[in-house]
């Protein structure tokens, strides 16, 4: 598994605390640091949590609009800040690269692509226009 630069900042960062903790207060710093390690874990967990279930609560692949989920995505955006603003799980299409489709009742559509789970691309698809019908 991968780690990311976050992640690796976060564990970085852990060290650091336990490290500080026993030269500032010896065990008794160790065992606040781990405390304090162990709360921001499951804070991170719960986070997660409640964006999955908030996204898996909505028909799979679907968004109110197409054109405005378009405009507010962005390259680097972990997953995990996509589905909120989708509000749903994206359908998958491929698995290598990963790919996801969400679309809107117009049948316009966002297909996205995701690099080491940070969106890499994306593309709006609108649906064909039909052309004006003559009047009678």
């Amino acid at each position: 598994m991968k780690m990311g630069r976050e992640s690796t900042w976060g564990w970085g960062l852990s060290a650091v605390a336990v490290a500080a903790g026993y030269w500032q207060w010896g065990w008794r710093g160790v065992l606040l640091a781990l405390t304090l390690v162990a709360f921001w874990l499951l804070l991170q967990f719960s986070r997660a949590l409640r964006v999955l279930r908030q996204a898996a609560s909505a028909p799979v692949g679907t968004v109110p609009s197409a054109v405005m989920l378009h405009a507010r995505l962005r390259v680097g955006l972990p997953m995990a800040a996509v589905l909120p603003i989708t509000g749903s799980l994206g359908r998958k299409l491929s698995g290598e690269p990963e790919t996801f489709e969400w679309s809107d009742t117009s049948g316009a559509r966002v297909v996205a692509v995701f690099g080491d789970g940070r969106l890499a691309s994306w593309n709006l698809v609108r649906p064909p226009e039909e052309p004006p019908s003559d009047p009678p």
